[in-house]
C-alpha cells in the first residue's frame, strides 16, 4: 500500500494579525491566514482575478516569530502539510476545516512598514561605507581573463 503525502506551499498576504496563544502545556500556537491571488483570462478575453483565503496554524518557534514579525499585509511563503477537521458546531450542524499547518516559513518583501517591522536590525537604506584595502590603481586588462 502506498503511503500517504500532503504538502502545500503557498505565496500571499497575511489577511489579518496573527493571533498567539499557549496551550495547557506552554507550547505556542499562532492561528492566521494567508490571501493568495490568481490571475486568468477569462472565457471572454478578459482579464480575471481570484483570491483564495487559507487558513494557517504554526506551533512551537514559528509561532512566536511569526506572531512577533507578521501583520496584516505582511508577505508571507508558507510550507506545511494539509489537515483537516471535522467538528459539530453550536448549532448541531457538522463543519468541516482545511487548514495549512506550517513547517516551514519565510517573510517576503523589505523591511518597510508595509511588510512588517523585524525588530532593530538597521535599514538596508542606510549609508554604508564599504571600501576594499587591495582595490587596483590602473584598470584591469580583460585580454588577461582566461575565460
Amino acid at each position: 500500500m502506498a503511503r500517504g503525502f500532503s504538502k502545500a506551499i503557498i505565496i500571499g498576504n497575511v489577511t489579518r494579525d496573527p493571533e498567539v496563544r499557549a496551550i495547557a502545556s506552554g507550547t505556542q500556537v499562532c492561528s492566521f491566514s494567508v490571501a493568495v491571488n490568481r490571475n486568468f483570462k477569462g472565457q471572454d478575453g478578459s482579464d480575471k482575478e481570484s483570491v483564495s483565503f487559507i487558513n494557517c496554524t504554526a506551533w512551537g518557534k514559528a509561532a512566536e516569530i511569526i506572531s512577533q514579525y507578521a501583520k496584516r499585509g505582511t508577505g508571507i511563503m508558507v510550507c506545511g502539510r494539509l489537515e483537516q477537521r471535522s467538528y459539530e458546531a453550536k448549532d448541531g450542524s457538522k463543519r468541516s476545516n482545511t487548514e495549512i499547518v506550517v513547517e516551514d516559513f519565510n517573510f517576503l518583501g523589505g523591511r518597510d512598514a508595509s511588510a512588517g517591522d523585524y525588530g532593530d536590525k538597521g535599514s538596508a537604506s542606510e549609508d554604508v561605507d564599504i571600501v576594499p584595502d587591495d582595490i587596483p590603481e590602473e584598470p584591469i586588462d580583460l585580454s588577461d581573463v582566461p575565460f
